[in-house]
């Protein structure tokens, strides 16, 4: 670009104050300074900006170049502040993927807390199964992405590959227990005691997706061979709601909006998950999206 800002914001500063004098004190310059600018303006352009007889008053050329530069100036001046706010993390657009128990118990309270700091930030949350969470932040499709741990042999082929060209990065935020699921009023709720696996065995089961998370366990051979399988979790709280059987279910996984469920604790097998925020160690984040990974991390992280 051969024309300089500087040029063009001393050429609206004379045109505006229709003198050189008020022009140079406005800009803080020596009038020789300002008058030198021009003529170099006018070199470049080829053309005169002012008349010859009166230094104040603009040619027909500069008077069609007036609101031209004035608004592109203007722009300029929004560019330079739409940057900086971008360099601050005051603007701009995020992208995150969570599991839905985070998403739906944990994230609320960290978007609030975001918003009220970055109030021009926009939030795009997204929220699947910890295998889909994990594949879209190795695709590039969201900056952070909240869940529990991927094991490998949990990982689909396609995953795995990325997984050679990016390094996940997992910070550990909480331990979530798992235990059993079922209605306010079924047996279980009546042995005031944390459960054993075995006492399962008598009752109806319900499958759920999460039942993975007990690999390598009796539990888990015992809910293989439970009775109904459900993959949606509002038809699994339906059924449990309906006495038609027990799960077993990470804690922030049982909703608080069904009041007719409880959550037992297991004590055997004692199993919990892992939660923590990720990142691809090599890819930088906005500081938008480290802002608000700093922010989960504060918020969430239990020590």
């Amino acid at each position: 670009m051969n024309l300089k800002l500087q040029q063009l914001y001393h050429f609206t500063l004379v045109a505006e104050e229709k003198g050189f004098r008020n022009a140079a004190s406005r800009a803080n310059r020596s009038q020789a300074a300002i008058s030198s600018s021009i003529k170099e303006l006018e070199r470049s352009l080829g053309q005169a900006l002012f008349e010859h007889g009166n230094k104040a008053r603009l040619t027909p050329f500069g008077k069609a170049c007036l609101p031209r530069v004035q608004n592109m100036l203007i722009q300029a001046d929004q560019l330079e502040t739409d940057l900086f706010a971008l360099a601050r993390g005051e603007k701009g657009r995020i992208r995150v993927a969570s599991i839905p128990s985070v998403a739906s118990r944990l994230l609320p309270a960290v978007l609030a807390e975001f918003s009220a700091h970055y109030p021009d930030v926009e939030v795009e949350l997204e929220d699947d199964t910890a295998e889909r969470v994990e594949a879209r932040l190795l695709r590039g499709e969201v900056d952070i992405a909240l869940g529990n741990q991927v094991k490998e042999s949990a990982v689909p082929k396609e995953n795995s590959l990325a997984k050679k060209s990016h390094r996940v990065d997992f910070k550990l935020l909480l331990h979530d227990p798992i235990g059993v699921v079922c209605s306010r009023h079924h047996p279980l709720t009546q042995l005031y005691r944390p459960i054993h696996w075995k006492d399962l065995k008598q009752h109806n089961r319900i499958y759920n997706g999460t039942v993975r998370l007990l690999r390598n366990t009796p539990l888990h051979d015992l809910m293989e061979d439970a009775r109904y399988r459900v993959s949606n979790m509002m038809s699994l709280y339906s059924m449990l709601e309906q006495g038609l059987g027990v799960t077993t279910l990470p804690q922030l996984a049982t909703s608080a909006a069904h009041s007719e469920l409880v959550w037992l604790p297991l004590k055997s097998p004692k199993l919990e998950r892992a939660i923590g925020i990720q990142q691809l160690t090599d890819r930088t984040l906005s500081p938008q999206a480290q802002s608000f990974y700093d922010m989960c991390c504060y918020m969430l992280f239990d020590e």
